[in-house]
């Protein structure tokens, strides 16, 4: 198959290491390839210097001339969709277009249906998180653009089949006006080479270690986790996330949370590490006899798959893809979103069962292996895009088909894998 997918966003520098949405992109694409795919991806430029294109891992990146060459916020992406689906459009009347097109966050999304409109090529849309879903669970502290809702409400209309990447989202697609059958469940992947449970620890003293991973913002919930500290006992709350650690004095959340563990009384036992890069993360989960997510919002829940595929057990908020990746008493504890008090007691006791940890951690890594390698979440996809492209395929004339044939086209739209 030829695979586009597309990303408004632009990508990392260069020479930089992708994460986030694109790092679960470009680890499609390149899983996607070695499936022997033709796959090119699809970035905004946003540096004077970047190449326009270049080939990694199998597939082909080309970086889309759009806007100034500066990195936009998201708002800021919206004046430019138009055009940035203008010229795929023009790039795809040549001698390479796709077979199918999928569009990755909501402006990668409008620009892949903006390119494809007057063509036969379907789409297929992963939103990565939805507005009206984090505007809920964010209250004030969403922040995205006043567009947004309307338009990824717009978006789901324009497409073939959306990616939802846990049960929650698949509900609230539905709500938006989806069909069921048009909402496929594939959840996001993990690296199991890069995190296992078998390798160096960071550095920790005695106490036991709590691991929170997350941007420093109100939504990430680390002041859940510190006014829980109170109920935990002797132990120590490593945030990481944010700033580099130089930084984190004049950030205006990680001063916000020192305050709060000084008023709280427990100063001594959280300490704020800062932004750590994505290939030392293993370390740092394994230096940890448990991983809290306490994020108000998460799709996917990478944090608790990447801890788990390291063998260390979870307690999270039974929400998003954090209450589809952990098994509650099997994996970790699933725990009411926004209950400080359920939450300390669930990592006190957990802390203190030494044999309850080591068999959450066992049962796991067994999870992560079975239902959440890249290699699972690439042949979901290929499924999928092999379903939606036969469903827009031309077909013969109907005195010519057989009546099998007839009966299928009959049977409606593509079943969500």
């Amino acid at each position: 198959m030829r695979v586009g997918l597309v990303c408004a966003h632009a990508g990392p520098s260069v020479d930089g290491p992708a994460v986030g949405t694109h790092q679960h992109i470009a680890r499609v694409a390149a899983e996607l390839s070695a499936r022997g795919h033709d796959v090119r991806v699809y970035e905004r430029r946003d540096e004077p210097g970047q190449p326009d294109d270049r080939t990694m891992d199998g597939y082909r990146l080309e970086r889309v001339p759009v806007g100034p060459p500066a990195p936009l916020p998201t708002a800021e992406l919206v004046p430019y969709v138009a055009e940035f689906g203008g010229w795929l459009a023009r790039r795809w009347s040549g001698d390479w277009a796709p077979e199918v097109v999928h569009g990755h966050y909501w402006p990668g999304g409008l620009a892949a249906a903006h390119a494809v409109r007057e063509t036969d090529i379907p789409v297929v849309q992963t939103f990565h998180s939805l507005g009206i879903e984090q505007l809920r669970h964010l209250g004030r502290g969403y922040g995205g653009p006043g567009e947004r809702i309307p338009l990824e409400r717009a978006l789901t209309r324009a497409v073939d089949i959306a990616v939802a990447q846990c049960n929650d989202e698949v509900d609230e697609l539905t709500r938006m006006g989806l069909q069921r059958t048009a909402v496929a469940m594939v959840p996001t992947g993990v690296d199991t080479a890069q995190f296992h449970p078998d390798g160096e620890a960071a550095p920790r003293d005695q106490r036991a270690r709590i691991l929170s991973v997350g941007g420093l913002s109100p939504g990430h919930g680390q002041d859940d986790l510190i006014r829980a500290m109170r109920l935990v006992g002797d132990a120590e709350l490593v945030i990481a996330g944010g700033p580099p650690v130089a930084e984190l004095p004049g950030h205006a959340e990680a001063r916000r949370l020192r305050e709060l563990a000084e008023r709280t009384g427990v100063a001594e036992q959280v300490k704020l590490v800062g932004a750590v890069p994505h290939d030392q993360m293993a370390t740092w989960y394994r230096s940890a006899d448990v991983v809290a997510c306490t994020p108000h919002y998460s799709s996917a829940g990478r944090v608790s798959l990447e801890a788990m595929a390291c063998g260390v057990p979870v307690v999270g908020y039974a929400m998003g893809g954090i209450a589809d990746a952990v098994v509650d008493e099997v994996t970790g504890k699933l725990v009411p979103p926004g209950d400080v008090r359920i939450l300390g007691v669930a990592l006190r006791r957990l802390l203190a069962d030494n044999a309850g940890r080591f068999a959450y951690g066992h049962a796991a890594v067994d999870r992560v292996r079975c239902s959440y390698t890249w290699e699972r979440t690439a042949g979901a996809l290929e499924r999928l895009y092999e379903r939606v492209i036969g469903r827009r395929k031309p077909v013969e004339p109907a005195e010519e088909r057989q009546p099998v044939e007839v009966a299928a086209e009959q049977r409606g739209p593509v079943e969500a894998a």
